[in-house]
């Protein structure tokens, strides 16, 4: 299977693999395992096996993590069980013989050089990330796609692993590794990819986002950064102050729970212990019962609710992951309710789903999330597939869309003027759905829906059943 992202293709070619867009399937790849055992197969000189400790391990563990496998419990220096399933997996990915065995090949494709292996210090710093970026040179001249051939949410096959492992070599974490699926993960992915490159956050591979990743040429009259080869016209002049954001280091979707054994909770234990809580038994990884007392005294002592849960409006105090692209000041409806990250999922008519889906109970009240004007009335029957619903813009043109309601609230026609809080309609399911909820999408400035999942998550108040008291 072809992996044609940053750190591997370049790997795959050092290695004298040469592999197409038509590449193996995964039954193929199956096949290989079945014929291939680690008894065929010998560790090429310098790698570790399995049951070996050390540094040359650690560094075998740590190429796996950069390239976006999950390894529960980070570089251990220990090649046990879990460590060959992994390296299965990544052997499997790349569509080279899946063996668990660190052979020449796989050595090659992961860059382990077994001088440096062998004397490199068992830390999660063994095996950099910023070593494995390609020259600027191979990221200007090679363009993988065109604006057409874009993989997008639901495909999956090569394509995606490509934009996958592009992710992952700039230094951002797919959920679930590079497995060639575009689901929610990857879609969390570019969103913070977005972020850290401070380009417009809407989780959609589009131009500019594919051109900073090296995916496709710039756009007409865009610059390239002579570092890194990538876009970088909205970056500021090098005679401004530079900016000193640091990119979020999750994603909603990787936030932690209780029962995680990773590094993820080790990044959520540092964070609490730079805010000043301490953490009974330390910074180990394990999120158990002294983490979740340090996250409700920490919620405690910034006037959260104290849960104990890492929830988004936590983690975004944390400053765990990004300020969403839009803020809101109101969550859109009376709870109880609930709702998942269905964005872009596929719908009927070829069309993809463009907002999030809050589930609560008929007639629920829906309340307008900022100041603004209403802008359109929608009316079922008519519009067949919202049913009743509101559109209202605030004053930089962002606009929010609600559809299915029940009906409109008194008082609500185009031109009137709503504060954030005030009741604009009612729960239902009228239009195309079944189902009582609110369709509610976000468009910034006037322009095309991001992700609203993030923009509702950090204000979520679907527990929260007591009408707002209207001013």
């Amino acid at each position: 299977m072809s992996h044609r992202s940053h750190i591997i293709t370049k790997s795959l070619a050092a290695a004298g693999i040469v592999l197409g867009l038509c590449a193996a399937s995964p039954v193929a790849a199956m096949a290989a395992t079945n014929s291939n055992t680690a008894s065929q197969v010998a560790a090429a000189p310098g790698q570790p096996k399995v049951g070996d400790h050390g540094a040359s391990v650690a560094a075998l563990q740590n190429a796996l993590l950069k390239n976006g496998f999950t390894l529960k419990g980070g570089a251990t220096g220990t090649f046990d069980k879990r460590t060959q399933l992994v390296l299965k997996s990544f052997q499997r990915v790349v569509g080279i013989k899946v063996t668990g065995v660190v052979d020449a090949t796989t050595a090659k494709v992961l860059k382990l050089d077994a001088t440096t292996t062998t004397t490199a210090a068992p830390t999660m710093t063994a095996a950099p990330t910023t070593t494995a970026a390609p020259t600027t040179t191979t990221i200007a001249k090679q363009y993988p796609f065109t604006m057409a051939s874009l993989p997008k949410r639901g495909d999956k096959g090569t394509g995606v692993l490509a934009v996958q492992g592009a992710l992952v070599a700039a230094g951002i974490p797919v959920k679930g590794g590079v497995d060639g699926a575009f689901g929610s993960g990857t879609t969390a992915s570019i969103s913070a990819f977005q972020t850290a490159k401070s380009l417009p956050v809407s989780g959609l591979l589009d131009q500019a986002t594919a051109a900073a990743l090296g995916l496709v040429a710039p756009a007409a009259g865009a610059t390239t950064s002579t570092v890194a080869g990538v876009a970088a016209a909205a970056a500021p002049s090098t005679t401004s102050a530079p900016t000193t954001s640091v990119p979020a280091p999750l994603t909603s979707d990787q936030l932690p729970k209780r029962g995680d054994q990773n590094t993820a909770v080790r990044t959520v234990q540092n964070a609490l212990v730079a805010a000043g809580i301490s953490i009974k038994g330390g910074v180990d990884g394990v999120f158990g019962a002294a983490t979740t007392v340090a996250i409700q005294n920490y919620q405690t002592a910034k006037g959260l609710k104290a849960t104990g849960l890492l929830d988004f409006q936590t983690a975004l105090a944390l400053k765990l992951v990004a300020a969403p692209s839009v803020q809101i000041s109101v969550f859109p409806v009376q709870g109880l309710c609930s709702f998942d990250d269905t964005w872009h999922q596929p719908r009927s008519g070829g069309r993809l789903h463009l907002g999030v889906d809050i589930i609560a109970k008929e007639n629920n009240l829906i309340y307008a999330v900022a100041d603004g004007t209403v802008t359109k009335i929608y009316v079922d029957g008519v519009d067949k597939l919202s049913g009743n619903g509101v559109r209202f813009a605030t004053a930089d043109g962002t606009y929010f869309f609600y559809g299915h309601m029940n009906h409109v609230a008194a008082g609500i026609t185009v031109g009137t003027k709503v504060k954030a809080g005030q009741v604009i309609g009612y729960v239902g399911h009228t239009g195309d759905t079944t189902v009582n909820h609110v369709h509610f999408e976000v468009h910034p400035q006037g322009g095309d829906a991001v992700n609203p999942t993030p923009i509702v998550k950090a204000v979520d108040a679907c527990s929260v059943s007591t009408p707002l008291v209207q001013s």
